[in-house]
């Protein structure tokens, strides 16, 4: 996977030394000649070029990547180049970082969003995961398909504890992607017995992850 990252400053050189140890492929991209660090992610590509200007993205073949990162320290270049991702090259996927929370709500489908990421919302949403059990906490918002990766902490005597997998229906628009217990990940089988304690994750809309709690919890 071809994987372009606008902002070479140290979040998006991060992100490229992770994605590279994953086997794809990263473009680096940053206007600032002090931010062109190639020395420390030497695999990666680097553009030394503004991404929110078109003849740069050209330069930078962005038509050929599957997935956009807007990942500078600032909204607006963050959002014109996601903009521009999608609407002038097509690329599939576009994941954007957004540094002020009271600017999130502008990082959506119609700037061309797929996955905003807010480092106080994901930190609080950890918090409060952490210290949470018997609630629905939302982890991580998929713009794209309105869904959301949410969490539940089956407490004791939680409706959904001795029963299996496969008899707890859940809710239209809902998946049972993961069942963290003692600390490993289990695929859900259809056979398999909730627990007290068990961390449950989903992805869900909205209206179905109002409905998780009745699902699992309530008596």
């Amino acid at each position: 996977m071809r994987v372009a990252i606008i902002g070479a400053g140290n979040v998006g050189r991060a992100i490229a030394r992770e994605l590279l140890g994953n086997g794809h492929h990263v473009l680096l991209i940053d206007r600032d000649p002090k931010a062109l660090k190639m020395d420390s992610v030497p695999t990666a590509e680097w553009l030394m070029a503004d991404g929110c200007e078109i003849t740069s993205l050209d330069n930078a073949k962005l038509d050929a990547c599957q997935v956009l990162i807007a990942a500078t320290g600032d909204d607006k270049v963050n959002l014109v180049a996601s903009l521009l991702a999608k609407t002038e090259y097509g690329v599939p996927r576009v994941v954007a970082r957004v540094n002020h929370p009271k600017n999130e709500w502008l990082f959506d489908q119609s700037w061309g969003v797929d996955v905003a990421v807010s480092t106080p919302r994901i930190i609080a949403a950890i918090v409060e995961e952490a210290v949470s059990v018997g609630d629905v906490v939302r982890l991580f918002s998929l713009r794209k398909g309105e869904a959301s990766l949410v969490e539940i902490t089956l407490p004791d005597g939680a409706k959904a504890c001795g029963r299996t997998v496969e008899e707890v229906e859940l809710p239209e628009d809902s998946t049972l992607a993961a069942i963290v217990r003692d600390g490993q990940v289990i695929t859900p089988a259809a056979h398999d017995l909730y627990s007290a304690g068990d961390e449950l994750l989903f992805i869900a809309t909205a209206l179905a992850e109002s409905k998780l709690k009745e699902c699992f919890i309530s008596a």
